[in-house]
Formats: structure tokens, C-alpha cells, sequence
């Protein structure tokens, strides 16, 4: 028997090329899943929401060292598909995504899911379900040598947690198409998993009500009896893209403590 010889760690993605769509500032989950893949080699290019977010995105960028970075915000009609079309012109393939988006309005959100208004479902359902969709079919044809499409779920997805409401609908939902999309993809050598963290303070978090008693709770539950970090978050994903996980596909990855465990 022979023992594996595996690549020098530090550069286990040189050569990858990986989009990067979510960070807002530094407390986001995207910020530390693209800190994990720049520190393995990787190049990356990044987008930001709007003229707003810029001036907190750009200054990461430059740290990432991103070779391109652009305007994203996937309600703004063709957007998606010009990041896509810059890719392939400067880069010619994309070797992982990370999705790291959602949305849902403050009156379908803080509601309950019987009484959310169609237009509140269709643009929750749109921002944090087909937009993932959509950027999977537009990265297909770049991994012309396999690669690795990430979304970030919640394990409101799965259990009914309070004050999550319609978001827990999307991120189920979500969760199904990264299965289905597994199943069409991997043939390609595409490999497609969802991330769910345990409660972080982030930007996104502040929106849902009782999120401090939600991380207290987490805290004092989860096996390991401690908070999620993005760094955490970003080790843990970034090792799925490399080709040590090449068989690990569909699935969803608890990254919480084991928080999902417990009863």
C-alpha cells in the first residue's frame, strides 16, 4: 500500500480561478470563506451590492488581491450575466462559486409564513433561491474541468426556528436545488453543496428578531458548547473545494457545533 502524497497545502488551489458573490464587510460568511481559498492560492474575483456596499467591499477586494471586482445585484436585470461574461473573457473558467445572498422584505419576514403576501414570497423566493439557480446554469459551461457551487443555508430549513418564518421556506427550497442540481452536474465533475453555519452576528442576522437569545441558545446547546466564526465557516469550506473532497457532493454541511444534533 502506498501512502497518499498530498499537494503542498498552502497551494492546494493555485491555478483555481473562484467567484466570490456576498461579502458586505468584514463580518460576513463570504468574507471568511474567500480569506480560506485566497490562503490556499486561489484568484478570485468579487461583487458587491451596490454603490452603497462599495466603500466596504473594495478595501477587501484589495486584500483578496481580486482581479475582478464588480457591481452584483441580482434584481438589477442582466447583472448576473455580465459578471459571468467578464469571466469568461478575462478568465475562460471558473473553478468554484460561492453564493453567499438573501433576501427577504421586512413585512414578509417578520410576519407569519400563513399570511406572506405573493409579492414578499416571489422576491424572498428569487434573491435567496433562484438567484443560486441561475448563477449554477451561467457557471456551468466555465468548469470545463469540474468545479464547486456553494450556497449558504440555516437549519431553520429543516426545523421550524423562531422568528426565521418565510426565510426557512427559501433555504428549504434552496437546500432541494442543490440537490437536484448535484444529480444534473455531477456528471461534469461539478460538485454542488450547501453550508449551514450555526447563528452568527452578522449584517443579515440583524434582521431576524431575538437573534441574541438565538446565539445564547446555540452556545449553551451545541455539543462543543461554542459560537461558529466565519473563519470556522471558511476552513471548513474552502476544504470542499479541493480535490481531497472531490467525491463529497449534495449534501448539506453543518458547520454549528453539531448545534443541529441536539433536541
Amino acid at each position: 500500500m502506498t501512502v497518499p502524497a498530498f499537494p503542498e497545502t498552502k497551494v492546494a488551489l493555485k491555478g483555481r480561478k473562484g467567484l466570490i458573490v456576498g461579502i458586505a464587510n468584514d463580518q460576513s460568511i463570504a468574507w471568511g470563506c474567500a480569506k480560506a481559498f485566497r490562503a490556499l492560492g486561489a484568484e478570485l474575483a468579487v461583487t458587491y451590492l451596490n454603490e452603497r456596499a462599495k466603500k466596504h467591499v473594495e478595501p477587501l477586494a484589495k486584500e483578496l488581491e481580486a482581479s475582478i471586482f464588480m457591481p452584483l445585484d441580482v434584481n438589477t436585470e442582466g447583472q448576473t450575466e455580465q459578471v459571468f461574461e467578464r469571466i469568461g473573457k478575462e478568465w475562460g473558467q471558473l473553478d468554484f462559486l460561492l453564493h453567499s445572498i438573501a433576501f427577504s422584505p421586512k413585512e414578509a419576514l417578520h410576519g407569519r409564513v400563513v399570511d406572506v403576501e405573493r409579492d414578499g414570497f416571489l422576491k424572498t423566493m428569487e434573491v435567496s433561491c433562484w438567484s443560486f439557480m441561475r448563477m449554477a446554469h451561467l457557471a456551468e459551461p466555465l468548469m470545463k474541468n469540474g468545479g464547486t457551487l456553494f450556497t449558504m443555508t440555516y437549519y431553520g430549513s429543516q426545523m421550524v426556528v423562531k422568528n426565521y418564518n418565510v426565510m426557512g421556506v427559501a433555504k428549504a427550497a434552496l437546500e432541494a436545488s442543490v440537490r437536484y442540481i448535484a444529480a444534473e452536474l455531477g456528471p461534469k465533475g461539478i460538485r454542488v453543496h450547501a453550508i449551514s453555519p450555526g447563528p452568527l452576528a452578522t449584517r443579515a442576522a440583524s434582521g431576524i428578531p431575538e437573534f441574541d437569545e438565538l446565539m445564547d441558545k446555540a452556545q449553551t446547546t451545541a455539543p462543543t458548547r461554542s459560537l461558529v466564526s466565519i473563519d470556522d465557516v471558511g476552513a471548513a469550506t474552502a476544504f470542499l473545494a479541493l480535490d481531497g473532497a472531490k467525491l463529497i457532493t449534495g449534501g448539506v454541511m453543518y458547520i454549528d457545533g453539531g448545534y443541529h444534533i441536539i433536541d
